[in-house]
């Protein structure tokens, strides 16, 4: 079996793991940066709507606004750590150093937008495509850093711990010490190990365990299996963040509708016509993004209609043209002109609140191991996200995780054992049962843990899903790795946790909707 050492093994190459391989072999580090497709196949690369940049001497405004969306229940700590540094993560890397090109006034001045749940324009933006924009200057950065390498195609396939690779019986009585994670070559196909004195969980969340998902393909929680399965501590994975408008038709691909375009004027309708939002919360159409979905969920129940609608007339054709052309192509290719006609509506299962526990370092209480951007979770978001805060949650956790990493590699000694050598079973599992399994995922999930949940729908998602994962546990123990059986296998282990938190909280809060079964 091939090994390979470094000092950094960065899990994920979106904006969050991206951003720390720069930070971290700019501070003289070899980085190993596993990433499952090409520089911009991240769900970062997907956002739109753009990042906060405060710039205001007083961010109380911005605190509210991310605890009043958090319904109470986020971390003071982590939102001041957001509020203060965020603007300096942005100004050092996006504008000073990448100059990324963000929409600005005919004055020069950054053009400011204003989304869900926000009381005030604070938010930069590259017309529609502001994750792409960010991505791809923060990847051109990383390919152009000599000792960072991009594992293209590769998948972690669990992460390396101490207990489990020594031949000394007293380190069972060690803290749990992760020194780097087993790999699938994305160029041989065969397993590897990368041995790291850090490693990183940048994985992204969860959204692809649900029926209906903004996330990229493989987003199935794999930083959360992994990290349960060596025994980090996870939390808040319950709250799961439904995005309340995702183009809808019938046999056409779902993609997201910016909630900037609310922010700008667009409201929400139903297939009456009527403002439904406005009855519902003072910031009606604006308000944030677990209120509106659960208001879409209840207006569709009731009407028995497949969608509600974006009523765009307050705009003008030309600027919409102009500040939303990514959207508006993406619509006309499936037959709406969005100049002139409402855009159909529907939520689906967008970013995960919770996640593997870490401090403000990105520690776990794994030795070692670190989580960062939407893999982590220090309570920034609590029961709910406030929009276009992940961009630079990815920058911050970045930054101060690196910091903190580069310190302890200076001044700690690791231990790093040879790993164990991986076995391969011959024989390949089928690839329909593999996907008809997921497909069984994935439709549980939304049917029984989606946007209203009761005891009794968790309790029945419980139960297909042990059973489930009896069945891929038989096929991982006795067949070829493949990334098809590595991604069933992680995604049926966050669906269960998923289900398991939902049900020890009886307590409507944020996204995690409780009903009664009466």
């Amino acid at each position: 079996m091939k090994v390979i050492h470094t000092d950094c093994l960065v899990i994920g190459a979106g904006l969050a793991g991206s951003a720390y391989a720069l930070h971290a072999a700019r501070a003289g580090l070899d980085v190993q940066l596993l990433s499952l497709g090409g520089p911009s196949e991240a769900n970062s690369d997907w956002a739109q709507g753009g990042i906060i940049f405060d710039t205001s001497a007083d961010h109380d405004s911005l605190f509210q606004d991310i605890m009043t969306a958090s319904d109470g229940m986020a971390n003071p700590t982590a939102i001041e750590q957001l509020v203060n540094e965020g603007p300096d993560a942005v100004r050092e890397l996006l504008l000073d150093e990448l100059n990324v090109a963000f929409d600005r006034e005919t004055g020069g001045e950054l053009e400011l937008t204003r989304e869900g749940g926000h009381s005030e324009r604070r938010i930069i933006h590259a017309k529609d495509l502001t994750g792409h924009a960010i991505l791809s200057s923060v990847a051109a950065g990383v390919d152009a850093t000599s000792n960072i390498t991009r594992q293209m195609g590769s998948v972690a396939i669990d992460l390396l711990t101490l207990s489990h690779n020594t031949d000394k019986p007293v380190d069972r009585f060690e803290p749990l010490t992760c020194f780097g994670a087993y790999v699938l070559d994305g160029e041989s196909g065969e397993p590897l190990a990368i041995v790291a004195r850090k490693t990183i969980l940048a994985t992204g969340g969860l959204g692809q365990i649900f029926q209906h998902s903004t996330n990229r393909q493989g987003t199935v929680g794999h930083g959360y299996a992994m990290a349960y399965r060596v025994g980090a501590r996870l939390m808040d994975l319950e709250y799961v963040q439904f995005h309340p408008t995702v183009f809808y038709a019938t046999n056409a691909p779902h993609f997201l509708i910016t909630e900037a375009l609310r922010g700008e004027g667009a409201v929400l309708v139903n297939g009456r016509g009527e403002k439904f939002m406005d009855a519902i919360h003072p910031r009606g159409s604006l308000a944030p993004r677990d209120i509106v979905s659960r208001a879409i969920h209840q207006q569709l129940i009731s009407s028995g209609d497949a969608c509600v609608y974006l009523d765009l007339t307050a705009l003008k054709p030309d600027y919409i043209r102009d500040r939303f052309p990514y959207i508006h192509r993406r619509c006309k290719e499936n037959g709406v002109d969005m100049t002139s006609e409402p855009i159909p509506v529907v939520p689906a299962a967008h970013y995960s609140c919770g996640g593997v526990h870490t401090d403000l370092d990105g520690r776990t209480n794994v030795r070692h191991l670190n989580a960062i951007g939407e893999t982590a979770c220090t309570g920034l978001h609590g029961a709910n996200r406030l929009a276009s805060t992940s961009l630079l949650e990815c920058l911050t956790s970045a930054k101060f995780t690196a910091r903190a990493d580069i310190a302890d590699i200076e001044n700690m000694e690791f231990r790093l054992p040879q790993p164990r050598a991986w076995e391969s079973p011959r024989r390949d599992a089928d690839p329909t049962l593999i996907q008809q399994d997921l497909n069984l995922v994935r439709q549980t999930m939304w049917n029984y843990a989606g946007i209203v949940r009761s005891d009794r729908r968790l309790t029945r998602a419980r139960r297909i899903l042990l059973e489930l994962r009896e069945e891929v546990q038989s096929f991982y123990s006795d067949c070829r790795l493949s990334r098809e059986l590595i991604d069933l296998r992680n995604a049926v282990q966050t669906a269960l946790l998923v289900v398991h938190a939902a049900k020890l909280n009886p307590d409507s809060k944020g996204c995690h909707y409780v009903v009664d079964d009466d």
